[in-house]
């Protein structure tokens, strides 16, 4: 075994694509071993040959955690397990539970720094209300092992420290980020999606990536593509993701008599690369809980592709109104019909929002800026 230092990151997710978490992981590990330390990717199920020869580089090892979102007794002896396995000296936690089930056992196994990141998108409609003092206390000492929570959004921190428990001098905003040098790659041939999926190269391609489920504001979307094409029948929506409730959106869809001019894609194995984005016109994140980050949305910009979204969470951080794109109110379809009107009418205005897009997105979320950003927690 190694003797370089270990950064042990646990993902509370299965590696089914080259997403977010995926090419944060492999940036992660390529910057690590710059200065000479290995890093452990935790994930629930082992990684498909196809990611796994993405995540791989020389200083990574790859385990699976199968409980790592189920805290419980038996998952925190596969937490020893591994720590005393590989003997990291930083532990990092992603969307996990937080609970003394995983802290408790990286303080008993040497582990030197142990952080959180709150990924977590909150319910729609969620305030921020403080909790007794009796819950902040017993809070803080189950939590005592944390070196610092990330947050993902200004947003996501303003909930935690509202909520109180965690000192707010352990909680540091660092946004989640896009792999720039893959941009080109996506962007290089923007005819072939359209092609793959017999979507008419003169219609105007509005997309929204992301889960088919209710959070993500789907029925929303499906509703205002409905007015969007009884004004403008150039217009095609793509749907570009899995979940729960595909069937009933292509079920809705069929029932607005939107057949033709909509597609459901299922989950791409790499949206950035097979060139989703660049086969879009206008992006669309109309979510209706209180959005964390949102990923897609910033892979979006850095393709250059102007945006409409909901004022929901830490979205207003990622798009700004009337200069990137627009955004509306949680649930209003004639707004999202409007401005996805006036963006399909006028290419020359996407070509400039889009453009600022992409400026704000190598400025704030250049995954390789704000992954170094971490590394300094972790080296510090």
């Amino acid at each position: 075994m190694s003797s370089s230092p270990v950064v042990a990151s646990v993902f509370g997710v299965e590696p089914l694509r080259i997403g977010g978490v995926e090419t944060y992981a492999r940036e992660l590990s390529a910057q690590l071993g710059e200065f000479g330390w290995d890093s452990l990717l935790c994930f629930l199920k082992p990684p498909p040959p196809p990611i796994r020869r993405f995540l791989e580089l020389p200083n990574v090892r790859i385990e699976v955690f199968e409980q790592a979102t189920r805290p419980s007794l038996s998952a925190a002896w596969q937490m020893g397990r591994i720590l005393r396995k590989h003997r990291p000296a930083v532990l990092h936690l992603h969307f996990t539970d937080t609970s003394a089930a995983f802290l408790w056992p990286a303080r008993f196994c040497g582990v030197k720094k142990v952080f959180f990141t709150d990924h977590i998108s909150r319910p729609e409609g969620w305030t921020i209300s403080r909790r007794p003092l009796w819950k902040r206390i017993a809070i803080r000492m189950l939590h005592a092992p944390i070196t610092t929570v990330i947050c993902v959004s200004e947003y996501n921190r303003r909930c935690l420290a509202g909520l109180g428990g965690l000192p707010q001098d352990r909680l540091q905003c660092i946004y989640n980020g896009v792999d720039l040098g893959r941009i080109a790659k996506g962007l290089a041939h923007p005819g072939e999606f359209r092609r793959a999926y017999s979507i008419p190269q003169d219609r105007v391609v509005v997309m929204q990536v992301c889960w088919m489920i209710p959070e993500k504001g789907i029925a929303d979307l499906l509703q205002a593509a409905k007015l969007v094409l009884d004004k403008s029948p150039n217009v095609h929506f793509i749907f570009a993701g899995e979940g729960r409730c595909r069937q009933e959106y292509e079920q809705t869809a069929e029932r607005l008599g939107l057949g033709p001019h909509v597609t459901f894609t299922g989950r791409l194995q790499d949206p950035m690369a097979e060139g989703a984005f660049a086969a879009a016109d206008i992006v669309c994140q109309v979510s209706r809980w209180e959005e964390a980050f949102g990923w897609t949305i910033a892979e979006a910009m850095a393709s250059g592709k102007p945006l409409v979204a909901t004022r929901v969470g830490g979205i207003p951080e990622v798009v700004a109104d009337g200069k990137s794109g627009y955004l509306v109110d949680r649930g209003d379809v004639a707004a999202m019909a409007e401005k996805i009107l006036s963006l399909a009418a006028a290419p020359a205005l996407c070509a400039s929002l889009g453009e600022t897009g992409r400026q704000i997105c190598e400025t704030k979320f250049d995954m390789k800026k704000n992954v170094a950003a971490l590394i300094r927690f972790y080296r510090d």
